[in-house]
């Protein structure tokens, strides 16, 4: 995957899917901007062991925390949210939105949680270490494991099933391909 510097951020979403999270700047530049193009609810609740920030470049919509006093935050282009290290947030868009997410060049620790619908309570949650697998690989790996595991997907607090995440629409393997030989990851 070649990165450049500068690039045209709606010319390089539209060859983009959801939730891609694709680094778009060399390597070596800290922190890294990753840009998406959402035209759906995040599947899962991405978890940051290092502060972040999301950056609505178009669209509309709202990011949904866990485990914080604020539980949800809008969002309209050019607004910058910040998001704390170890919260657990997703973003639901209105419409389709372009977004930058700005982390660490080396981010450490990520994760994926999935909550009742009915209940809030934590269904499952998956960590990984983003120096020996690139996240989304892990996103493809995680939400596959979490489709194939009725257990994983029953709340244990009020019985609720809850639906398989359709991944057809998301291109995490291919980009966990693209990216992995650049950094030395394993897939």
């Amino acid at each position: 995957m070649i990165r450049k510097k500068t690039f045209m951020t709606v010319r390089e979403a539209a060859q983009g899917g959801p939730y891609d999270e694709r680094p778009m700047l060399p390597d070596e530049i800290d922190p890294q901007l990753h840009l998406s193009v959402n035209d759906r609810p995040q599947p899962f609740h991405l978890i940051c062991e290092k502060d972040t920030m999301l950056v609505l470049v178009t669209g509309a919509g709202q990011v949904r925390f866990r485990e914080s006093n604020v539980h949800f935050h809008p969002a309209e282009p050019g607004d910058f949210i910040y998001i704390p290290a170890g919260t657990p947030h997703r973003f639901v868009p209105d419409v389709t939105s372009v977004v930058h997410r700005y982390k660490p060049r080396r981010p450490g620790l990520e994760g994926l949680a999935w909550y009742c619908g009915g209940c809030d309570a934590e269904l499952k949650r998956y960590v990984w270490d983003t120096e020996a697998l690139v996240s989304q690989a892990a996103y493809q790996r995680y939400c596959e494991a979490f489709n194939d595991s009725e257990t994983d997907r029953r709340c244990a607090n009020c019985g609720a099933e809850h639906e398989p995440i359709d991944l057809s629409p998301y291109r995490w393997a291919a980009l966990s391909e693209e990216l992995s030989p650049s950094r030395g990851d394993a897939a």
